[in-house]
């Protein structure tokens, strides 16, 4: 057993969707370090996305401006990527949405845009993307697809983002169902829950580390090495027998948090 080669993704070709920024940037990175061959990225912002490119290389990352809450936006990615290429090895689903808004006032535009870009999204892409896939899992190893789910589709949070948790906990149910199917076709797939990380999406994370850190168990909020290495786990030959799997990736606190009675001095809960 090699350790290097357990964890390598020496000449594979990946699709990070909303890879230009926060957690999707952080996969690209850690994508690259364990040696994928190039990186495709998706974004709707094409100088964010251009900005990211020159960060890491045009030789190793590649963008493809696209609007993946529409499925003619689908459609035009996965028609780029087989224009381009004749497999895909990793795909990550990592483009989403969170809308909040009080209850009484939630609106069924952001209810819509939330659903669609989590849940739907994932599932068109990683079905228009098949035949790729199908090629990338023809060789030594798996074909893997990650969605990328959340903390907050397995527990409640503080705040009113109906449908971004209710999307969530979708995502982590799809990823089993769509595990059991592709199994079949030699393509493994699985998800990430990620907690804390500083990103547009998590701008409590982004704007307030330390406050965030304070009630985390592991007592700070996730660093990109921490979501990279996530990816490289589960994309590589790894994490080629963790099928229909979520991987929390939090610092505790959906496992390891003890109930607020465990923190008060005074030990009365108040």
């Amino acid at each position: 057993m090699d350790l290097q080669s357990l964890f390598s993704l020496d000449g594979r070709i990946a699709l990070v969707t909303g890879g230009s920024r926060g957690i999707g940037k952080m996969f690209v990175e850690g994508l690259l370090a364990a040696g994928c061959a190039k990186v495709y990225i998706s974004a709707r912002k094409v100088e964010q996305m251009e900005e990211t490119i020159k960060e890491f290389g045009e030789d190793k990352v590649i963008g493809i401006p696209a609007d993946l809450s529409q499925m003619d936006g689908i459609q035009h990615l996965a028609d780029e990527m087989a224009k381009r290429e004749d497999r895909l090895d990793i795909l990550i689903n990592n483009a989403g949405a969170a809308w909040g808004q009080p209850y009484l006032e939630f609106s069924e535009a952001g209810w819509h845009r939330t659903m669609d870009l989590n849940v739907k999204t994932p599932f068109f892409l990683t079905q228009k993307l098949h035949d790729l896939l199908v090629a990338g899992g023809k060789g030594d190893h798996p074909a893997k697809v990650i969605h990328v789910s959340s903390i907050d589709g397995q527990r409640i949070n503080p705040w009113e983002t109906y449908a971004y948790q209710a999307s969530k906990a979708g995502v982590i149910q799809l990823t089993r169902r769509m595990a059991a199917r592709l199994i079949q076709d030699n393509i493994v797939v699985s998800s990430i829950a990620p907690g804390a990380f500083a990103s547009e999406m998590n701008k409590a994370a982004k704007n307030a580390p330390d406050a965030s850190a304070s009630i985390i168990p592991a007592k700070r909020i996730g660093s990109p090495e921490d979501m990279a290495a996530a990816a490289i786990y589960l994309c590589s030959r790894a994490g080629d027998y963790v099928v229909g799997e979520t991987l929390t990736v939090d610092g505790g606190v959906v496992n390891a948090s003890l109930p607020s009675v465990f923190n008060d001095p005074a030990g009365d809960g108040h």
